[in-house]
């Protein structure tokens, strides 16, 4: 899965501008489904099955989109002021090079403080894209970009600027690629701006109208030093999230995926998340609401431009989805 790993993680793509992201997506999932269209807000949805007797309607999320930044001020000496799509945070900024969407790039500095010790906030902040004044700056305002950063392979762990959440599109192809039978109908939903507020997966929940939701999505760990107090560690297995700070998950489903990877002696991990949420939230609300759950890729670094994942845990989440949508699914 590496090469296809890379592609998506050095892909651009920030909230709302997913199309390049999508088109790579497309080219992975044609050939493997039953049906795929591109709804109004630029979801891509993608069906593979025909629900049988007892089987479910199933849908299945993993947001395209990236965190980034939107150009709104240029100084007459050409530099750069900035404000965020998404979560980003200013201690990850600093030093830090971007990628415009027209093919601009730059570097992030910041305005003297009085002491070295404190860190910028985004007031003080600008891009410096090469340019002297303001009639030669390539940026022009309302203009977006991400953070600039290859993909780096240590062997078993994977560092990159958007694992979050391309690391789980890169699993529901893997699943779809793997899945040769299922008793349910399956939408593969590769959504839009989940993190600017888990729009996309609104829209199309609402459209597919699913028995059963799983968002396939990132979460945090607590496995480094003084880190946050989490019981969930790379290398253990993906997890299988109980509660985030948006949602709680159905407790038959949880259940459900338990018991399922424990008969099929897949590594798996529970997760209680204290902050943050997923496209879950947004299935579940959906229109009389729908039971959900998420099963979530450890990642150290999240909304960082050097997230980290273990290669095992992505290969252990695709045997584990595999499984779950291969047999009749009772809820109990």
């Amino acid at each position: 899965m590496k090469p296809l790993i890379k592609k998506l993680v050095e892909a651009v793509g920030p909230s709302g501008y997913e199309g390049a992201v999508r088109e790579l997506v497309k080219k992975e999932v044609t050939k493997l489904a039953d049906d795929v269209r591109v709804d109004a807000l630029g979801n891509l949805i993608v069906r593979k099955g025909k629900q049988r007797p007892g089987g479910l309607r199933i849908m299945l999320s993993a947001h395209m989109d990236e965190i980034g930044i939107i150009a709104t001020h240029i100084d007459e000496n050409g530099f750069v002021r900035f404000t965020t799509i998404g979560g980003v945070y200013p201690r990850t900024l600093f030093g830090g090079r971007v990628q415009f969407l027209n093919g601009a790039f730059g570097v992030i500095s910041g305005e003297r403080l009085e002491s070295a010790d404190r860190v910028h906030s985004f007031e003080k902040m600008y891009i410096d894209v090469g340019a002297d004044s303001k009639a030669n700056c390539p940026v022009k305002i309302g203009d977006l970009a991400i953070f600039e950063r290859p993909m780096i392979d240590l062997g078993s762990r994977l560092v990159a600027k958007s694992m979050d959440d391309r690391i789980a599109v890169a699993v529901l192809i893997e699943t779809l690629r793997k899945l040769e039978s299922t008793p349910h109908e399956v939408y593969f939903v590769f959504s839009t701006q989940e993190e600017v507020g888990t729009r996309g997966a609104t829209t199309a929940a609402y459209g597919i109208d699913p028995d059963l939701g799983i968002a396939v999505d990132v979460t945090g760990t607590g496995d480094t030093p003084k880190g946050m107090r989490m019981a969930v560690k790379l290398g253990a297995g993906p997890a299988v999230k109980v509660r985030d700070g948006g949602m709680l998950s159905d407790p038959r489903v949880v259940r459900w995926m338990s018991d399922t990877a424990e008969a099929a002696k897949i590594p798996y991990q529970l997760e209680i998340l204290e902050a943050g949420s997923t496209d879950a939230r947004a299935i579940q609300l959906t229109r009389a609401g729908v039971p959900v759950g998420c099963l979530s890729i450890p990642c150290r670094y999240i909304h960082s431009p050097s997230e980290m994942v273990d290669y095992s845990d992505v290969v252990n989440a695709v045997s584990l989805l595999t499984v779950l949508l291969s047999n009749p699914i009772q809820l109990k």
